[in-house]
C-alpha cells in the first residue's frame, strides 16, 4: 500500500481477515463472547471493517492490523465521514502518528495514535512515520527554505507539531526546511507550566474540532496544553472526564493554577484559584473569565451539578 495513492482495495488491506477464520498472516481468531458496545469516537469499527485488536470482543465482516504513518500537513481535519462537507471532529498535526486501517477514494481511514480518535484524513494528509528529535514550543513556528530569518519557507507549524531533523547552529535541519531551535524543544520534554501554554493561546478562535492557533475548541487547548506537560488526555471533555479517577480529585474551595473544571460538554483550565481560561463558544474564542461566571451559566442551563469534575493532574 502507498499512502496517497488515493485507492486501496480490501484485498489489499493490511493483514485482513475474517472472524473465526485464518487471516493472511493471522492464526485462527473469533468472539469468545457476545459483541461489546463500544465508543465509535474511540474504537476504529465500520460496517464493514474494524481494527484487528478488536477481534476477539467486536464483530466486524473484516480486520485490518493498522500501518503506522505520520502527518505531513501542518494540521490536517479529521471528519467524521469521507467528505470535504463533514464535520471536523479532531486535527491531525504535522509528525503526529496515524494507524491507517483503510485507504479508499482518496481518504485515509484510522485513528490518531496519540489519543485513539477515530476518523477519516484526506489521503495526502499522512505518509511514512517519522521518528521524532522535537516538538514545536511556540504557538507556531515558521519553516524557512534556509538558516536564515531573512529566508521565506514553505509554511508554519503549529504548537505540539512533531518534527524529525539535525541541529546546525541554532537551526534545525529537517527535510521539509529549517526551524529554529528556539521555537522548538527536544521531544520528551515536559512543559512545567500547562495554564501557561493556554494563556499564550488566549484570544485563538473558537473552532470545533480544532487544535491549533488557527482555531481550537475547549477539550482541544486543554489536552494540548497538558500534552506539552507530558500528561496525555483524551479528546473530548466527557472522556478526559471518564479518563480521570477518582484519585484526581480536588476540592473545588481549593483549586490552584493548572487545576481542571469539568461540566458537561465542556472543559477548562485554571488560571489561579479563581479564573479559568477556556475555548469559549460563548465567546467564539480562547479567553480568561471568573470560573463563577462559567458555573453560572451551567446552572442556566439546568445542569445539576453545574461542574462535573475538579480535576488536578499533578
Amino acid at each position: 500500500m502507498t499512502a496517497g495513492s488515493g485507492e486501496h482495495s480490501s484485498a489489499n488491506r493490511v493483514r485482513m481477515g475474517r472472524p473465526g477464520t485464518v487471516g493472511a498472516g493471522r492464526d485462527r481468531f473469533g468472539l469468545t463472547g457476545t459483541s461489546q458496545d463500544f465508543d465509535p469516537r474511540i474504537v476504529a469499527i465500520r460496517a464493514d471493517l474494524a481494527d484487528i485488536a478488536v477481534a476477539g470482543t467486536h464483530f466486524a465482516p473484516h480486520y485490518a492490523a493498522p500501518m503506522m504513518q505520520s502527518g505531513v500537513l501542518p494540521a490536517a481535519a479529521l471528519r467524521a465521514s469521507p467528505s470535504l462537507e463533514a464535520e471536523q471532529t479532531s486535527e491531525l498535526l504535522f509528525g503526529e502518528g496515524f494507524a491507517l486501517l483503510d485507504l479508499t477514494g482518496g481518504w485515509a481511514w484510522g485513528y490518531c495514535l496519540a489519543d485513539h480518535y477515530v476518523g477519516y484524513l484526506a489521503a495526502d494528509a499522512i505518509a511514512a512515520p517519522i521518528a521524532p528529535t522535537h516538538r514545536v514550543r511556540m504557538t507556531e513556528a515558521m519553516i524557512h527554505s534556509a538558516p536564515d530569518a531573512a529566508a521565506g519557507g514553505p509554511g508554519v507549524l503549529p504548537r505540539g507539531a512533531l518534527v524529525m531533523g539535525e541541529p546546525e547552529g541554532e537551526w534545525l535541519a529537517t527535510a521539509h526546511g529549517y526551524l529554529p531551535l528556539a521555537s522548538l524543544v527536544e521531544a520528551g520534554t515536559h512543559e512545567s507550566d500547562p495554564a501557561g501554554l493556554a494563556e499564550e493561546m488566549i484570544g485563538t478562535p473558537y473552532v470545533w474540532g480544532g487544535r491549533t492557533a488557527k482555531g481550537i475548541d475547549c477539550s482541544g487547548l486543554v489536552q494540548l496544553v497538558w500534552s506539552a506537560a507530558g500528561v496525555e488526555l483524551p479528546r473530548d471533555s466527557d472522556l478526559q472526564l471518564a479518563s480521570l479517577g477518582a484519585d484526581r480529585d480536588v476540592d473545588p474551595t481549593a483549586l490552584a493554577r493548572g487545576d481542571l473544571v469539568l461540566f458537561p460538554g465542556h472543559v477548562g483550565i485554571m488560571a489561579d484559584d479563581r479564573n479559568i481560561i477556556h475555548a469559549s463558544r460563548r465567546w467564539m474564542a480562547v479567553k480568561v473569565e471568573p470560573l463563577a461566571d462559567v458555573v453560572a451559566r451551567s446552572a442556566a442551563k439546568d445542569n445539576d451539578p453545574p461542574a462535573s469534575g475538579y480535576k488536578r493532574l499533578r
